[in-house]
């Protein structure tokens, strides 16, 4: 495993961190098993992985409940980021919308409470906002919430993950000074984040988490036309009526990438990899064989200029959360 600086915090993580939606159960149908995920989690920490990606939504706490299950047991020093849900449960923020009604300060302390119970630890590495917009800026309150959790040593870094597929939405953030890191939606279908937001994140030392590197595995290369999501998996409506277009465009994309690296989830971690201001990888690992797979994105190689230049061609801008 190699590490990467965290920003400008001095911390060094692991350019591939486990990233604990599924984990959690919820939205990922009837077959996700604690057992299996248990199992993830101590592959990654055999594998060198330090870098956990949670939040209280997942689950509504059990994927932070597992994490914090085997850390007991392992005892490893790793570094856990977890997040707030906003108060309104609405995905993803809504720019017309007060902070107040989404991050009150009393609700995020709260929510930092529980987080660390769920966990069983005395401070959280990491704590982002589950949604943002630049618009919270100017307003009050919250910033009261995350100064005093870090004070009273609860919290040590904190930042946000952006809105799906918007990543223009958290400049004024990034620019700003407050913010140790963004997390955000960054692969070959949605490069955009490498046009204002990297450039920006990299002169100011925020740390950049890249989420859904494999378009929620789209573009692993496992789906076919003929591909059934079960009852209760997100992607069932995710991919409703689009897959065959998904297919047809990874299909298209094996030739330029199967030529640098082993498998298509590689090819697609390495392209996350590629650009200088990301600090670490999040795919989804629910059982050790997926870990054991996005490991080996992790030889010190990245993708060719040449490549990089062609993948242009196959940016694909759409929303499918918005448009469920």
């Amino acid at each position: 495993m190699r590490y990467r600086p965290f920003g400008k915090t001095g911390l060094e993580v692991s350019e591939i961190g486990f990233g604990a939606w599924g984990i959690g159960g919820s939205m990922w149908g009837k077959t996700v098993d604690d057992a299996s995920s248990v199992n993830a989690l101590h592959r990654a920490l055999d594998l060198r992985i330090n870098f956990f990606d949670t939040a209280l939504a997942y689950g509504m706490g059990h994927s932070e409940q597992l994490i914090g299950q085997v850390l007991k047991e392992r005892a490893e020093d790793v570094f856990i980021a977890t997040k707030v849900p906003p108060k309104n449960w609405k995905w993803p923020a809504s720019h017309a919308v007060p902070v107040k009604e989404v991050f009150p300060e009393n609700w995020i302390v709260e929510c930092a409470e529980k987080s660390l119970r769920n966990l069983g630890v005395e401070r959280l590495d990491l704590l982002q906002f589950h949604v943002w917009s630049d618009t919270w800026m100017d307003q009050d309150g919250w910033w009261d919430a995350v100064d005093k959790l870090k004070k009273d040593g609860k919290v040590r870094l904190w930042g946000v993950s952006i809105n799906n597929h918007e990543p223009d939405s958290a400049l004024r953030l990034a620019g700003s000074g407050k913010a140790d890191s963004v997390q955000v939606i960054y692969n070959i279908f949605d490069p955009s984040p490498a046009e204002a937001l990297f450039p920006l994140c990299r002169e100011k030392g925020v740390a950049v988490i890249v989420r859904v590197p494999f378009d929620e595995g789209g573009l692993t290369g496992a789906f076919t036309r003929e591909t059934k999501f079960e009852e209760g998996d997100f992607r069932r409506d995710y991919f409703s009526g689009r897959l065959a277009d998904v297919v047809e465009r990874v299909e298209k994309l094996k030739p330029l990438l199967l030529k640098e690296a082993g498998s298509l989830p590689e090819a697609a971690l390495k392209f996350c990899l590629s650009h200088p201001a990301v600090s670490t990888v999040i795919p989804g690992m629910r059982k050790a064989e997926h870990v054991e797979a996005n490991v080996r994105a992790s030889d010190g190689k990245t993708l060719s200029c040449e490549t990089l230049d062609r993948l242009k061609e196959h940016a694909w801008p759409r929303d499918f959360y918005r448009s469920r």
